[in-house]
């Protein structure tokens, strides 16, 4: 689909509230039109990502947790019995059963801003939205935080690797088409720091082609619910791997890494001639907020986009092709900071919306 949101802005996620409902309304009355729901990491364990996320691995006995310690529990004299339990629920999910796709579900206590986002939805309908958001943790940030039975990185093993993205893909292809049924476009982000390892001297055999066809079987699982997938990083990396990927969507934290995206100009301009779109992450996600104004960030967007369009980026494009969203997710910050945060973003699109000069 075309999209062209013209610096709407939206937000990356995760929250420091406990209960929904605060978090729910800064997100409305900050967001109203493209909301996403609350990740509230700060409601404890449950909200982590092995449950909100790996919930099915969990269920099929191929995550297991033991104390403080959650692993693939690839030694197990049952795992092979367990993968062909997963992959057999995971072909079914793909081919649209939908009692298999349910099986990809977030637990209602793992993630409680999710089915309340879905309540208050239903109770007093979309209002001014355009579109709706959604999100999971990417597969390198979880495959670098979880082991296997023998204290292996996940991402490194192919089978554990394998399985994380067909899980975040159903998970992506579920949190959709519950969405769509609003009658809306649903976007969906891919929140993906881990990302920053490419091209590290430390993560060498993490390669390009591993990463685009990670992120594009996620993609693919949302454009299979006509919704639009992006990605979020929050560091300075080789922008054109994500530029060369199936993602519509490409966010990044301008504030604080803005000109890594200069020396990718060229294949900047050739995602936005294809449809692409820049989430420009303008708020910071720290004191800053405080002593930053709407007009002194945009003019910190502008400078960037000039440099761009002095190489050979079309200045319309720049313009019609971007959302505006915080720096980064807020789950950790102080409750003051993240208001602060949500209502610059929404200052930011809304002086954006009213000034001609690019």
């Amino acid at each position: 689909m075309t999209f062209k949101p013209g610096g709407m802005a939206t937000g990356i996620g995760s929250m420091p509230f406990l209960e929904p409902g605060e978090a729910i309304s800064l997100i409305l009355g900050n967001l109203p039109e493209a909301p996403h729901w609350p990740q509230l990491p700060r409601r404890g364990e449950a909200e982590g990502f092995v449950y909100q996320c790996l919930n099915p691995l969990v269920e099929t006995g191929l995550l297991v947790k033991e104390g403080d310690k959650t692993y693939f529990n690839t030694l197990d004299d049952d795992w092979p019995n367990r993968m062909t339990e997963f992959y057999s629920l995971y072909l079914a999910a793909e081919d649209g059963d939908e009692d298999a796709l349910d099986y990809f579900a977030i637990p209602y206590d793992s993630a409680v801003g999710f089915y309340s986002f879905i309540d208050e939805l239903n109770e007093k309908g979309t209002g001014d939205a355009k579109y709706l958001k959604g999100q999971e943790a990417g597969p390198l940030t979880i495959g670098f935080q979880l082991k296997d039975a023998q204290g292996r990185l996940a991402y490194y093993e192919d089978q554990l690797r394998d399985i994380l993205v067909k899980t975040l893909a159903m998970q992506a292809k579920w949190q959709t088409k519950k969405l769509s049924l609003f009658g809306l476009p649903v976007i969906f982000f891919v929140d993906e720091p881990g990302i920053s390892v490419y091209g590290k001297s430390t993560h060498i055999t993490v390669t390009r082609e591993m990463i685009l066809e990670d992120m594009n079987a996620i993609a693919g699982a949302v454009h299979a619910e006509k919704g639009i997938p992006g990605v979020h990083s929050c560091d300075a990396i080789d922008w054109s791997l994500l530029f060369e990927s199936e993602m519509q969507i490409v966010n990044l934290d301008v504030y604080n890494f803005g000109r890594s995206l200069i020396p990718t100009a060229k294949e900047l301009k050739h995602y936005l001639e294809r449809g692409g779109v820049m989430a420009w992450g303008m708020a910071p996600t720290t004191e800053a907020s405080f002593t930053e104004t709407e007009d002194t960030l945009l003019e910190r967007l502008f400078e960037i986009w000039s440099e761009l369009e002095q190489r050979g980026i079309d200045g319309k494009l720049l313009r019609e092709q971007s959302l505006i969203t915080p720096a980064c997710g807020a789950g950790l910050l102080e409750k003051r900071l993240a208001e602060r945060i949500y209502e610059l973003t929404r200052e930011i699109s809304v002086k954006l919306a009213k000034t001609h000069v690019v």
